[in-house]
């Protein structure tokens, strides 16, 4: 499975990469981008199966590099692996196409738990 992690710092794409290995997610390619607007350039490039993205970047936020792939058409399973916990923020994730949001600080169950049953479809 080929999944596509976009968030601006180095050191949590790494980390989330290494907890999607220990989740048990089988036949794993990652890919990386450290921004939206580089995360909309490796969609069309790379064709990844599932995408995992922080919500507060510079440039482009996490929730507006969602959108504008829904705006295109583009359907790939798409999640927020963010601090941003409330409600409403969880909602607009919901409303904009967001298949699951895990929240930091994250464990490989956590993203098990999301995982699974978006990816059993």
């Amino acid at each position: 499975m080929k999944v596509l992690v976009v968030d601006d710092s180095k050191a949590m794409r790494m980390i989330v990469i290494r907890t999607l290995k220990q989740a048990g997610i089988n036949n794993l390619t990652t890919v990386e981008a450290s921004s939206g607007i580089e995360g909309l350039a490796m969609v069309a490039d790379h064709k990844p199966q599932a995408i995992l993205s922080d919500w507060n970047m510079p440039e482009m936020k996490g929730i507006d590099f969602l959108k504008k792939l829904r705006e295109g058409g583009d359907q790939t399973l798409f999640g927020f692996v963010t601090s941003e916990s409330s409600p409403e923020v969880k909602k607009e994730a919901q409303d904009a196409g967001a298949a699951f949001f895990i929240v930091k600080p994250f464990t490989p169950s956590s993203f098990e738990s999301a995982l699974t049953p978006v990816l059993a479809h």
